[in-house]
């Protein structure tokens, strides 16, 4: 790689559409990401604004543009071990580790089929289980499946290898490290959903039906866990009353002080999902303001207008369970009404909010949030919620803009 290519960090759908746009007007660009695959939070969406439409729409358009573009280099399972220089010539250092499965791979799913060992689903956050020979979802780019050896109890099993026709199956991979020169760099590195297990007061991790709003979106999903049931985790029953605990951490000085910007919307789409699929089902949302800015305001009066949507202001103050039934019992305040409110419900889902993705790295600058500013020296960037808390829609602007800046600084230098 040249001086003339920008590395991107992060393949989320920030990091997708700054690569792409780079790219179309002529510039190499190389996109780099942890997971195995490319999508990041956007891939384990149900829906997303403003157009509610699964998100295997946009992502699959992108994914085209990027197999058919010589200019787009992309490495999955891979880290920047380090950076150093100047705009114009900056020298990076990657680690890719080894996914274990070469580009032979056909994704016939005969290693899964025969590998005799479980995992927990990450994708899925944990709510179900895939072999240790998987694929990470069904629109996984690069379409491969992945050896996760650290679940192998047996390190000399090789059940996966003899399955595969195809001679795919490379359990002697090593890490190897990878070093280029690069004229600009952008992070798109995304967020991480807040841990909800830090809020003792709310439940989650101690009962089963307390689940995130994150987790909430892969139950939702068609190929998710249930394939698309709304099924509490206790006991896979079909759920006939959800809470949503607005603010779980964010705006709280203990935990996220600021708004995440997106959470209402979110619960107020996932609240939807639940009354499209259950006819007789019942939602509270309990809140302490509701922001639904500008065009959003329709889709917020909408459903208001549901009468088996219950919109309650106040702040949830526990959660408990009925150990006999599994059942969850809230207890919040009416603000309008006075009092205390105690509800039962068979799942309450946390809207946590978004935490920075990346807390410490000595080439960048990081506002008071823990989000990125951008680098430390010119030519090094941010976008997307890297950035700061934002939608699906104002990400892809900003990371449009960002792929300008980033070719500015080539130019420059």
């Amino acid at each position: 790689m040249s001086a003339k290519t920008i590395l991107i960090v992060g393949g989320g759908i920030s990091g997708i559409t700054t690569a792409v746009e780079a790219a179309e007007v002529g510039y190499h660009t190389v996109l780099v990401e942890k997971n195995p695959y490319l999508g990041g939070r956007v891939a384990q969406l149900n829906k997303y604004f403003p157009k509610l439409c699964p998100p295997y729409c946009g992502l699959e358009m992108n994914f085209r543009r990027i197999k058919t573009n010589p200019k787009i280099t992309v490495y999955t399972s891979t880290e920047v071990e380090s950076v150093s220089g100047q705009e114009g010539n900056y020298s990076v250092r990657l680690k890719v580790n080894p996914r274990y499965v070469n580009e032979k791979c056909t994704s016939c799913n005969a290693c899964a089929e025969a590998c005799p060992v479980e995992r927990p689903n990450e994708f899925n956050f944990g709510m179900d289980k895939t072999k240790a020979a998987y694929l990470p979802h069904v629109l996984s780019y690069p379409m491969r499946y992945v050896i996760d050896r650290n679940a192998c109890k047996d390190q000399s099993c090789d059940k996966c290898v003899k399955a595969c026709a195809y001679n795919a199956i490379d359990l002697g991979m090593k890490p190897r490290t990878v070093e280029m020169h690069v004229g600009s760099i952008v992070y798109a590195t995304g967020w991480n959903p807040y841990d909800a297990a830090r809020m003792d007061n709310l439940g989650y991790g101690r009962f089963r039906n307390v689940i995130t709003n994150m987790m909430m979106e892969r139950l939702a999903s068609p190929n998710g866990p249930t394939g698309g049931k709304f099924l509490r985790p206790s006991d896979n029953r079909e759920v006939k009353k959800v809470v949503f605990v607005q603010c779980a951490g964010s705006r709280d000085e203990n935990h996220l002080n600021y708004c995440s910007a997106i959470c209402c919307m979110a619960s107020l789409k996932q609240a939807t999902y639940i009354r499209e699929r259950i006819p007789d089902a019942k939602v509270t949302i309990a809140y302490i303001d509701l922001r639904a800015p500008g065009k959003y305001e329709e889709f917020l009066e909408k459903v208001k207008a549901d009468a088996n949507i219950r919109m309650v202001k106040g702040k949830v103050a526990k959660i408990e369970e009925d150990a006999a039934t599994g059942d969850l019992l809230l207890e919040f305040e009416d603000v309008e009404g006075g009092g205390k409110i105690h509800e039962r419900a068979d799942m309450a889902v946390l809207a946590t909010g978004m935490d920075s993705s990346v807390k410490d790295n000595a080439m960048l600058s990081f506002e008071e949030n823990g989000f990125i500013n951008g680098g430390k020296a010119a030519g090094i960037y941010s976008t997307g919620v890297a950035k700061r808390p934002s939608d699906v829609t104002t990400s892809i602007q900003d990371a449009t803009g960002m792929a300008l800046k980033s070719i500015q600084s080539l130019v420059r230098s």
